[in-house]
Formats: structure tokens, sequence, C-alpha cells
């Protein structure tokens, strides 16, 4: 995945898929407003407001124990995050043949390879490198892009948007399109090609096992030499 090896595009992925992790971290500030009356551009808009708040509050706290960035993420992402719906994306064809049991393992091994991978890149995330854009699309219909863009270090900005989809406990995030490129498709690209070679089994036990030695790398990706 040529694309987010560069250091460049993988800050801006990590920041988009960080912002979207950290949807459930609205749980705990809304209880004042049902959060599955919020349209999609109201629910990005606040959450990412209060997890830049909360990022602020306390980044030399998480900067020592990085591991609090993991731990935020993986217990407010479940609520707003479709991650299921995202692995069976990113699985396509494959998902159609795979067991329940394989199902459930792909989705849980392929989200904390996510966050070892870009969780603690939130942390040189700061409020005044994002701007969300007005929103352009219909609230009542089922899926939603909510346009936002990134600053990089050169003041240059990215476009990064969110695909949400209305589901029966309100909008959730299921894919961050980066300069047009879903992140999506390329993992489906990658795990496609990989399935194809060595079968999901094998895929699943690799994600598995790189998630539990804290090593995770991505499918294209190879250890440097000791």
């Amino acid at each position: 995945m040529s694309i987010f090896v560069k250091q460049s595009r993988r800050n801006i992925l990590a920041a988009g898929l960080s912002l979207v992790a950290t949807l459930g971290l609205f749980a705990g500030s809304a209880q004042a407003q049902d959060a599955a009356k919020l349209g999609p551009q109201e629910l990005v808009s606040k959450v990412a407001n209060d997890t830049l708040k909360d990022l602020d509050a306390n980044r030399a706290e998480y900067a020592k124990n990085k591991g609090k960035v993991r731990e935020l993420v993986d217990k407010n992402m479940l609520p707003y995050f479709d991650t299921a719906y995202s692995a069976q994306l990113v699985l396509a064809k494959h998902w159609r043949t795979a067991t329940p049991e394989q199902r459930k393992r792909f989705v849980e091994a392929f989200y904390q390879s996510l966050l070892q991978n870009y969780g603690e890149a939130l942390l040189e995330f700061t409020p005044d490198r994002l701007k969300i854009l007005p929103f352009q699309g219909n609230p009542a219909d089922k899926v939603a892009t909510v346009r936002t863009e990134i600053r990089r270090d050169n003041g240059s900005r990215v476009p990064v948007n969110y695909s949400l989809r209305q589901t029966d406990s309100g909008w959730k995030a299921y894919d961050v399109q980066i300069e047009g490129v879903s992140y999506v498709k390329s993992f489906r690209t990658d795990f496609g090609a990989e399935i194809d070679q060595k079968g999901l089994e094998a895929v699943i036990q690799r994600l598995e096992q790189q998630v539990a030695s804290g090593t995770v790398k991505k499918p294209t990706e190879k250890a440097n030499p000791a």
C-alpha cells in the first residue's frame, strides 16, 4: 500500500482515521442530546471539537503514556464507527465465503491493527489543522459525505472526506477518503491480493499475531532486517 507508506500521507490518514475512530468520544459529553438525532455534519463537528479539546487538555499525559491514546480510542470507537460494515467492504467477495467466526475475528483484528498503525499519530494533530467544510448533502439520505480539510506542515490543505451511513442507532462512519483515495478500497486491494495468495485464515492469523506482538504492519510492508 505505497500511498499509505509515505510519511505525509500516513500522518494525514492517521489523523483522519483517528478522528473517525474517536467518534465515540461524543457519547460521554452528549447525554443532554440524543446523538441518534444528530445529522452527519453535526455529529462529525461536535465529535471533532470535543476530541481535540480533550487531546489539547491531556496531550502531555498522552505523550507520556501512548497506550492511553489507544485505550481512549478503543473505549469510545464502537458507538459511532461501523467496524463490521467497514470490514465487510474491505473483504468484499471474501466476506461472503468467510465463516461467522472468521468474520468476527477479522473485524476485531483489522480494527486493532488500525489503532496500532495510526492511533499514536493523533498526538501530533492540533485543532488548527482541521477545517470542516459546509455540508452539501441531504440529511434525509441514507448515506452522506462530510468534507474536511487537513493542513500539512507546509501550509497546503488536503481534502479528507468521511463517509457515513444511517443506521437504526444513528449515523455511523465507515470510510475515509484522503485526496480522493478511499482507505477501504486501498485495504481491499492489498488484503484481497494477500487472501488470494494465502487464504483468509492465514491473513487473519497474521493480523492477530501482529496485534498481539504490537508490531502490526500493512499487508505489503516488510519487516526491517535484524
